[in-house]
């Protein structure tokens, strides 16, 4: 309740406008959400956290700004953000997008917007600004190449976290490290891609135009593999975006054989927070490489 409170305090100071209804939104597993109408009949989105680690909605915010900033995909608009280092609550408050349906051809235009995202390119791979993003704070320090990049901020990283959860048995994180260790065989000359880095079905809206827009990213410049499997990891898009993606820009030879190996990192996340069957299929994904 004193969440809420405050976050409806923000939200009128931000505004200049009465909030006249709150109602929480399910679905986060970090933050509280809430949906948010003002007196002026207009709705927001916006999400609170009690103690949240530094930068955390700044991180998000300009994740969102930076996707949009390429012109391609639509992204939550961003309207505030705080982290709450200047007193006052931990805030991000977004327009609202209203929930539609996929119509024949959302799919298919979306695979098209998601090869135009990647292409617009990023400085490096990680952050230039090295800010750390997902729910387990992970590393994104500037790198030159994808090889280093998903070893040092990825892979050992969270080998670290899996052994203090205890999360994996100790032969799958020797199998993790010895992974990293030899990421250069997999090495390309691909530049690196604008990531979402967090791209599951439910981080992606279909609004009531049958458009797609991105929410939550854990935004970054990577491989863009690692998006595509981390889509075809939890399901959600249909053959007709991928097919889409590869007539924009087609995938280097053997990709198919890499998809487990950008699921290792989201895995093994999963097998962290959640355990139960992610062990196993993080696990069987490790020994695959």
């Amino acid at each position: 309740m004193e969440q809420a409170d405050s976050l409806r305090a923000a939200v009128e100071q931000t505004t200049g406008l009465a909030v006249a209804s709150m109602s929480v939104v399910h679905g986060g597993d970090v933050a509280a959400a809430f949906e948010v109408t003002l007196v002026d009949g207009r709705r927001l989105f916006a999400k609170t956290h009690p103690q949240p680690p530094a930068g955390f909605f700044r991180t998000e915010a300009r994740g969102l700004e930076w996707l949009s900033d390429a012109g391609i995909v639509r992204c939550a608009h961003v309207l505030v953000y705080s982290d709450g280092d200047r007193g006052g609550p931990a805030f991000l408050v977004l327009d609202w997008i209203e929930r539609g349906h996929s119509d024949a051809h959302t799919d298919e235009r979306f695979g098209r917007e998601l090869a135009g995202l990647h292409d617009a390119g990023a400085p490096c791979f990680g952050r230039e600004d090295g800010a750390t993003t997902g729910s387990r704070r992970l590393p994104n320090d500037p790198h030159d190449t994808w090889s280093a990049f998903y070893a040092d901020c990825r892979l050992l990283p969270l080998a670290r976290l899996a052994t203090d959860a205890a999360a994996l048995s100790q032969g799958a994180i020797v199998a993790l490290e010895r992974v990293a260790a030899s990421l250069q065989r997999f090495e390309d000359d691909e530049a690196p891609a604008r990531l979402h880095g967090d791209l599951w079905a439910g981080n992606r809206l279909v609004d009531a135009a049958g458009e797609s827009w991105l929410i939550d990213p854990a935004a970054h410049g990577g491989h863009r593999e690692f998006d595509l499997a981390m889509m075809r990891l939890f399901g959600g898009f249909s053959a007709a975006c991928f097919s889409a993606y590869h007539d924009h820009h087609p995938l280097a030879e053997g990709w198919e054989d890499r998809v487990q190996l950008h699921q290792i990192a989201p895995l093994v996340v999963h097998a962290i927070k959640f355990g139960g069957g992610y062990v196993d299929a993080a696990t069987r994904a490790i020994s695959s490489y």
